[in-house]
């Protein structure tokens, strides 16, 4: 069922948020990330193979440990934004966004009339009729945030014309898609990314719309922290497993130099 969204009620106060993305189509590690403090998850249904059922149960995982739910849908698919609302989402981030009419069609697919045309229905989300039906409506335009993923080139020429519109409540830079926008793929401190973040970033504070820096290390909390931002994604929980794992086996295997427990990168070549 419906409730306050707490963190575009913090992003409003000035308050800081925290969030991971969660690529894992199981409700355990959604909940390990509310009982670990966390603000936010972002359940990713792009790269990831998740059907319906699974993403409700996500969901549910997130509401009952007061963690707000986030589904980044696939690219232009308003289907699959009506089916992430209507399991309960409190947001949508959408990947890929280049232009406004990018925004317009997100804004079109996420919100009822008059800013909208979300289809309307009923289920889990108004509490199967605990709220009704015309409040609903309200109420869902007023909590469920559209959250706009930069990762193209193209997005950041016309981050100005994305944000000029209004509609979008959270903005979010895609470092690893703007690489391979700008020709450097997996280069994510090249001059040319962080430029293009830092554009993002500029365009936000100019537009009064909320940034969401990725920080994975303390020196970028600390640095984004300092200019004045307040929500932040750590990360991908399948990483920090997997890193976890590795430091793990090493700190109790006693590796050291010249002796790695972890097993160096594989590398291909190809004929």
């Amino acid at each position: 069922m419906l409730r306050p969204n707490a963190v575009k009620h913090a992003l409003a106060a000035n308050r800081e948020v925290y969030g991971l993305y969660c690529s894992t189509p199981d409700p355990v590690p959604v909940e390990m990330i509310g009982c670990t403090g966390y603000d936010f998850v972002i359940l990713d249904t792009e790269h990831t193979l998740v059907d319906p059922q699974q993403l409700e149960s996500l969901i549910r995982a997130a509401e009952a440990v007061d963690l707000t739910p986030f589904v980044r849908v696939p690219e232009a698919d308003p289907g699959a934004v009506l089916r992430a609302l209507d399991a309960g989402a409190m947001g949508i981030v959408v990947p890929h966004v280049r232009n406004r009419h990018g925004v317009d069609e997100a804004i079109r697919a996420a919100r009822y009339h008059p800013e909208g045309m979300r289809s309307l229905g009923g289920g889990r989300m108004t509490g199967f009729g605990r709220i009704d039906s015309a409040e609903y409506i309200r109420l869902a335009n007023a909590e469920i945030m559209v959250i706009a993923l930069i990762e193209d080139a193209d997005g950041v020429e016309a981050i100005d014309e994305i944000l000029a519109g209004g509609g979008v409540d959270l903005v979010l830079p895609g470092p690893g898609d703007l690489s391979q926008s700008y020709g450097v793929p997996w280069q994510t401190r090249h001059p040319l990314v962080t430029a293009a973040i830092e554009r993002i970033h500029r365009s936000c504070l100019e537009h009064g719309v909320p940034f969401a820096a990725m920080a994975r290390t303390p020196e970028n909390h600390a640095r984004w922290r300092s200019e004045g931002v307040t929500a932040f994604v750590l990360g991908e929980e399948r990483d920090l497993a997997a890193q976890a794992l590795r430091r793990h086996r090493d700190v109790v295997t006693g590796s050291g130099p010249g002796e790695p427990a972890t097993p160096p990168p594989v590398k291909v070549t190809l004929p």
